[in-house]
């Protein structure tokens, strides 16, 4: 039939996730056709039991006479035998809707189904989302309000050298980095620069001290005086600046051996 074939089909996939609304009106329409059919197929049935009961001595009510009494014997076989085939055929087309129609039902119910659950799932996700943006605006906000604190503490210190002698990175005359041991005459907050000042300089120039304006990453403090405890504990093999002896030149160095200094 040519009902069969949507009908049986619609049940496999009926809970596929792809489902979208047409093919729910789809099948909601089949699902009317389906009983719309079967309506008519047990409107024909009842016809034929009406007919039955009329050759089992039913009086017909236009005739007022009883049907074995008008009609021929043989005419009574061969009627009936027609009226039984056609009957079992309306019987067998009646099952085959039935079972088209609980096919068809799965199918819408199982479509219904996966509208629910895309829409819990999409709910859920959403939800998800947007607490996950909570998180991460919430850790921007406070890696912001970290940062902001953690730059505001090295400006207070770096500040703090004015007038502490700490290790420089400068350009000498021929472009190459050295390294020199300078005072801090001045740390500009809002450029973030020091003003360093090379209080001996070589004896190939001139007697005039040097002034630098050098960034914040150009600059090592030296551990305080008297604190053993500020100075960074250099295991051997590792790379340091070193003072040449009676000099404020700086020189690259390898921890040979090392001794930690107790307070």
């Amino acid at each position: 039939m040519s009902s069969s074939g949507p009908g049986g089909g619609g049940g496999g996939g009926a809970g596929g996730s792809g489902a979208d609304v047409g093919s729910l009106l789809e099948k909601a329409k089949e699902l009317d056709q389906l009983k719309k059919e079967q309506d008519e197929v047990i409107a024909e049935i009842n016809k034929i039991h009406k007919k039955i009961l009329a050759f089992n001595g039913d009086v017909n009510p236009s005739v007022g006479q009883h049907y074995v009494g008008w009609i021929a014997p043989e005419m009574v076989d061969k009627t009936a035998d027609t009226i039984m085939i056609k009957l079992r055929s309306l019987y067998s087309h009646a099952k085959e809707l039935c079972e088209n129609e609980v096919s068809a039902s799965n199918a819408l119910m199982g479509m219904l189904d996966g509208f629910m659950q895309s829409g819990s799932s999409t709910a859920q996700r959403k939800k998800i989302e947007v607490g996950e943006q909570k998180k991460k605006r919430i850790k921007s906000d406070t890696d912001t309000r970290i940062s902001a604190a953690s730059m505001r503490n090295q400006l207070d210190q770096a500040a703090n050298l004015k007038g502490e002698q700490v290790a420089a990175r400068v350009k000498s005359d021929d472009e190459k980095d050295e390294w020199f041991v300078v005072k801090v005459i001045h740390f500009d907050k809002d450029t973030k620069e020091y003003e360093v000042l090379d209080e001996e300089p070589g004896d190939d120039e001139e007697s005039t001290q040097k002034k630098y304006k050098l960034p914040m990453n150009y600059i090592i403090p030296f551990p305080k005086k008297g604190d053993p405890s500020s100075a960074p504990d250099f295991g051997q093999g590792r790379q340091v600046l070193a003072v040449y002896p009676g000099t404020t030149a700086l020189y690259r160095a390898t921890v040979a051996s090392h001794r930690k200094v107790t307070s």
